[in-house]
């Protein structure tokens, strides 16, 4: 099967699929970085001594409580700037 892109339209269409998929991705990656980030930043915070084999309460607590923030900001994050979308349409 072989794919003519020689036509506007359907090379405008391919460009831009591409490119939506492309910024998918960047917006994945950059995520998955600020996970990172967050993970980094919690055990450092909450994990103070050399880790046994099973985490004691108080650093467990600690890495939930650093994880449920890291969410707490993420979603108001993300309705903030919903509406500002929901603003400009």
């Amino acid at each position: 099967m072989a794919f003519d892109l020689s036509s506007s339209n359907e090379s405008g269409g391919v460009d831009r699929e591409l490119k939506e998929f492309l910024l998918m991705e960047q917006k994945k990656a950059q995520f998955q970085q600020q996970v990172n980030r967050l993970n980094d930043i919690c055990w450092d915070k909450c994990v103070t001594d050399k880790p046994g084999s099973k985490l004691d309460s108080r650093t467990e607590n600690c890495l939930k409580n650093c994880v449920n923030r890291f969410i707490d900001a993420s979603m108001t994050v993300a309705q903030r700037f919903s509406g500002l979308i929901q603003k400009q349409q």
